[in-house]
């Protein structure tokens, strides 16, 4: 008789190449915390990011979540070396949600840019206590003494380390921040250099616990049958065959959320089980009668032609300069053209999943998460408890552009355990993740522009429909928000006398949630497209129009007639949008790809996009290969950023190396839809994203030196990216294609 056995992913490994070897099952590893230490507990914890043992170890706290950018190493790397600590000697712990330690939204490309500070200063405020206890040791000026390497040395030659110093460290005085010294870029010993992330052999050995390896003693599995269109609830259920299921122990019931949606579950019928397959294979049996609510009726395509209709019309003004319709109606020659970007989903490698015990009116769930913040704020509303009884351990992600900051698959955990009493295991199939997203936006956008004697626009009109992001936290929403018309839209850089942008509603029928790069994607698929369309139009070299079209060095001011503008939250006095450093981008992607020498024609072509989100500025040169048969390959991608100052220069480049895949992705495969209210799409067969033979042969990622401060990184390579591709097939064949997935046509 077979048996289900538990193996980790190492051991599955090592019997899938063993000889003869047959795996009958899997199960999840035992749960391990990912901080074995605790800084609090520290001898000497000086901040909440930072704890010193007397053995010299450093605890640095990484308050961010791990999901592949390396975050949870580049943090406390900037606080070991503010602290000029030996990077051998530092210990990382992972933070549970706690407001102590600021936002802890692992979203947006703002860790590094938020904590810059914050980080430096616990680091250098630390140095100057340990520097000041060596001196109140031997009796000297704290100017004769210097924190290098993990010791303090005075100009005798004494020295003393950090854990001989910890306890006497700990009695001396917070220093004053105007006491503090940041080091100098010269003095890094660890920023913007190579050094390894702290779990890259661990990983590589299949060590990481994930959350779909969380385990807690006395767990039970939960698989939910949901509404297959959103916004329905159970009418009446039969279990009956679903409890005939080996391993089956109940079905529970859970309610539909209430508006707005936010990040509730969104219910169903739940199945309880010994194991996840058995949870799963009972919850197939289930025969459930659905209320299907207002959304049944909602079809992509129909959808698509009212959206694409609406951008057609004027709508509501999100930024206007001069006097675009006086321009537009002078006779100047004017080109006009629509474009499309289909649902999108995040697809993350691994799916959700979270374990939750819900015991003495409190919650302790464990789960991979973006935010365990709002992990804290969602299940202490869905249960009825205070924040502060929630504590959320987090694990490293398998990926989450975006999906798992909204922890509506940990508010199930929790609610089932208090259900029935027993820890909780929620585990995601694939098919649901895709079925039941918080998903990316679909967009309609109309573009037009009166040109001069040599192609460029004298006057300039956009228009974008879309469903918000607003709807998923007030269910009225229609119209864009400003970070979303801020997002590539309303803070166009050109150097263009009459420009207006506008905005048109659209009701949402499934969740909206951002995704990586969220607005930018289709902002900057149909500015950059468009541009490249003028361009060809007036018969100019891209590189030469782009250079052109941006204009002389300056700071453009997206505000001039008191229009409100979203700049990532960030003061524009402090992060401008400064085109000299937008055409710098252009410049060296330009030289570095060899545009210059570049010809295309004859299935062979090359496209160029140039973009600032997140507070960077990426541009992107796509090389295309047309196979003659209807597809192509991308030999070399070549991206130039400026993100500011680098902390870690290989992250930077992996993550920029990452971004042309998922740009690939979504310029040529990337399409969710709907019919009858429901999902078409379930799994990779029919939601692809690259493989080996559709990505990037090559990424050449060229980072530019910089002294700026820190910016976005994780997100912005990928808005030029869909758009170059384009450009290239464009430049490529001839064939112009406004409209994504690139896979619906028969390319030339």
């Amino acid at each position: 008789m077979s048996r289900v056995e538990t193996v980790s992913r190492r051991g599955f490994l090592e019997s899938m190449f063993s000889a003869g070897a047959l795996v009958l099952g899997a199960g999840s590893l035992p749960f391990q915390a990912e901080g074995a230490v605790d800084a609090t507990r520290a001898v000497w914890n000086p901040s909440v990011y930072l704890g010193i043992e007397t053995d010299g170890t450093v605890i640095a706290v990484a308050h961010r979540s791990e999901m592949g950018t390396g975050i949870r190493s580049v943090l406390p790397m900037l606080l070991a070396d503010e602290l000029d600590a030996d990077w051998s000697k530092v210990k990382v712990q992972q933070a549970i949600g706690d407001e102590k330690y600021g936002s802890q939204n692992t979203d947006g490309s703002c860790s590094i840019r938020d904590f810059y500070d914050a980080i430096r200063d616990a680091g250098a405020s630390a140095r100057l206590m340990l520097e000041r206890a060596a001196a109140s040791k031997w009796g000297v000026p704290a100017s004769e003494c210097k924190a290098s390497n993990h010791f303090v040395t005075h100009a005798s030659g004494k020295k003393l380390g950090y854990g001989e110093l910890a306890s006497l460290a700990k009695q001396q005085p917070v220093p004053a921040k105007a006491d503090l010294r940041h080091k100098s870029e010269a003095e890094f010993r660890y920023v913007g250099k190579e050094v390894a992330t702290i779990d890259r052999d661990d990983l590589c050995m299949g060590k990481g616990t994930f959350g779909m390896d969380a385990k807690v003693p006395g767990m039970v599995y939960a698989s939910i049958e949901r509404s297959p269109v959103y916004g329905g609830k159970v009418k009446s259920h039969d279990d009956s065959e679903a409890k005939k299921v080996k391993g089956v122990q109940q079905t529970v019931v859970i309610d539909r959320f209430k508006e707005p949606q936010i990040f509730q579950q969104l219910g169903g019928v739940a199945v309880i089980a010994d194991n996840t397959w058995s949870a799963m294979q009972g919850r197939k049996k289930l025969k459930v009668d659905w209320d299907l609510g207002p959304n049944a009726g909602y079809d992509s395509e129909a959808y698509r032609k009212e959206l694409v209709e609406k951008a057609r019309q004027p709508q509501k003004v999100v930024r206007n300069i001069g006097d675009v319709d006086k321009v537009l109606a002078s006779g100047a020659k004017v080109i006009e053209a629509d474009y499309y970007v289909p649902m999108l989903a995040h697809a993350a490698m691994e799916p959700p999943a979270a374990v939750a015990e819900f015991k003495d009116g409190k919650v302790t769930a464990w789960t991979a998460t973006q935010n365990p913040q709002a992990v804290q704020d969602a299940v202490s509303a869905a249960m009825g408890i205070a924040k502060k009884d929630v504590v959320c351990n987090v694990t490293l992600l398998g990926g989450g552009f975006g999906r798992k900051s909204k922890p509506d698959y940990v508010v199930e955990a929790a609610m089932l355990s208090k259900k029935v009493g027993k820890p909780v295991k929620v585990v995601w199939s694939r098919e649901e993740d895709i079925k039941f997203d918080y998903f990316h936006a679909v967009a309609a956008m109309h573009m037009k522009a009166a040109v001069d004697g040599k192609g460029k626009p004298t006057a300039w009109l956009h228009r974008s429909v879309f469903p918000t992001i607003g709807s998923t936290f007030d269910a009225s929403a229609t119209y864009g928000q400003e970070f979303e018309m801020g997002m590539g839209w309303n803070d166009l850089p050109y150097d263009i006398p009459n420009h207006r942008a506008e905005n048109g509603p659209a009701k949402n029928h499934v969740r909206i949630g951002w995704m990586r790069s969220v607005a930018n994607i289709y902002h900057a698929f149909a500015i950059h497209s468009f541009v490249d369309e003028l361009a060809a139009a007036a018969g100019r070299d891209r590189v030469e129009y782009i250079l052109d079209l941006i204009g002389p060095a300056r700071n453009v001011d997206p505000k001039p007639e008191g229009m409100k503008y979203w700049n990532n939250d960030q003061p524009l006095d402090k992060f401008p949008i400064e085109t000299q450093r937008l055409r710098r981008v252009v410049e060296v992607v330009a030289e570095k790809s060899g545009w210059a020498k570049q010809k295309s024609g004859n299935g062979r072509g090359w496209g160029i996009a140039a973009h600032r989100s997140f507070l960077s500025y990426v541009a992107a040169v796509v090389e295309v290969e047309m196979d003659g048969k209807g597809g192509f390959r991308i030999p070399n991608v070549h991206i130039a950023s400026d993100s500011g100052l680098i902390i870690s220069p290989d992250r930077v480049k992996s993550q920029h190396e990452g971004a042309a895949v998922f740009g690939a992705s979504i310029a040529m495969l990337g399409e969710i839809t709907a019919a009858n209210g429901r999902i078409v799409q379930s799994n990779f067969h029919d939601y692809q994203v690259a493989r080996m033979h559709q990505a990037p042969v090559q990424t050449h990622v060229h980072i530019i030196p910089s002294k700026q401060r820190p910016a976005g990184v994780g997100e912005p390579g990928v808005p030029p990216v869909p758009p170059a591709i384009c450009n290239a097939i464009f430049a490529a064949t001839g064939k112009r294609y406004r409209d994504l997935p690139l896979k619906k046509h028969k390319l030339a």
